[in-house]
Formats: structure tokens, C-alpha cells, sequence
């Protein structure tokens, strides 16, 4: 009697481009990783623009929301990433908790610096997560994967390095 394959494997193992299953599966897992690092940046980002005070308030709603605008753009082609790999994208909060590296906002809003100290380390996070798929990307030969953590590195590490610039004395 004939083993009985599920529809989500049948099409899963008939994906043919050039990248092993296994291969597939562990970039798919470290891009769950960064997904779900981005988008709780993002929720951490747009948290603090609503709820900024102090003296730095209008330069710091106004940059704020261009980094979120920025990681919400950034979260749909990194799922997409995943789904072209044959896998399901993670989108609820619970998944992404699982998932995520980095802390939740906090509960009471922190100070405009703490925020900015906050960010520097939430986007520090993100990079370490995109570095360390970069290998698991360069090894099967995943030049798309590469190319899109090539471009998540340069916007964290950039990001990073333009809010400590805020916390120097």
C-alpha cells in the first residue's frame, strides 16, 4: 500500500530551486527569527513615536516614524522570503514572542533617552539575528536571502549608530 502524502508536503517537496529541503527549512527558521525580531521593533518604535515627551519631542516623533515606516516595510518581504522557500510565514503575537530576541516595550513609557537607548539596542538585536543567518544563506547558495539581509544589516547597523550618536555627551 502506497505511503499517503499530504497535500503541504506533496507541494513542499516539489519545490525545485536549486536549495535542498533542509537547507530551505533552516534559512526559513532564521528568517522567522529576523521576522519576528523586525516586527516587535517596529511595535517598539511606533510605541515610543505615540508617546514621546520632553524637549527632544519633535525631532524624535518625527525620526521615530520614519523608522517604523521603515520596519513595516521591511516585514512583508521577509515573509514573503519565507513563503518562497516553501514555508508558512509566522504572523501572531504569540509566534513572535516565541521568537523573537528582543524585549517587549515597556509597559509605562520610558524617558526620550531610555527610548533612544532602548532602539539602539532593539536594532543591535536585529542585526546580530540577520548576521547570524547570513552563513546558513551564503552556504546553500541562497543569494536572495543573502541580498536581503545584506540590506536589513545596512539599515540596522546604520540606524543604530545614528541613535547612539543622540546619547553621547
Amino acid at each position: 500500500m502506497a505511503k499517503k502524502t499530504s497535500k503541504s508536503t506533496a507541494a513542499h517537496s516539489s519545490i525545485n530551486i536549486g536549495i535542498s529541503d533542509k537547507d530551505r527549512a533552516a534559512t526559513a527558521e532564521g528568517l522567522s527569527k529576523l521576522l519576528a525580531d523586525t516586527y516587535t521593533l517596529y511595535l517598539t518604535t511606533h510605541n515610543f513615536h505615540w508617546n514621546v515627551t520632553g524637549p527632544m519631542f519633535n525631532t524624535l516623533h518625527q525620526m521615530f516614524m520614519v523608522q517604523y515606516t521603515e520596519l513595516w516595510n521591511a516585514v512583508d518581504p521577509i515573509a514573503e522570503r519565507i513563503r518562497s522557500l516553501g514555508h508558512v510565514a509566522p504572523g501572531s503575537y504569540a509566534q513572535f514572542a516565541k521568537l523573537s530576541s528582543l524585549k517587549d516595550a515597556p509597559a509605562t513609557p520610558p524617558k526620550a533617552l531610555e527610548m533612544v537607548r532602548i532602539l539602539v539596542e532593539g536594532h543591535e538585536g536585529v542585526a546580530r539575528t540577520a548576521r547570524a543567518l547570513f552563513p546558513i544563506a551564503d552556504q546553500a547558495s541562497d543569494e536572495p536571502t543573502a541580498d536581503l539581509l545584506t540590506q536589513r544589516l545596512t539599515v540596522h547597523e546604520q540606524t543604530a549608530w545614528m541613535l547612539r550618536s543622540l546619547l553621547e555627551e
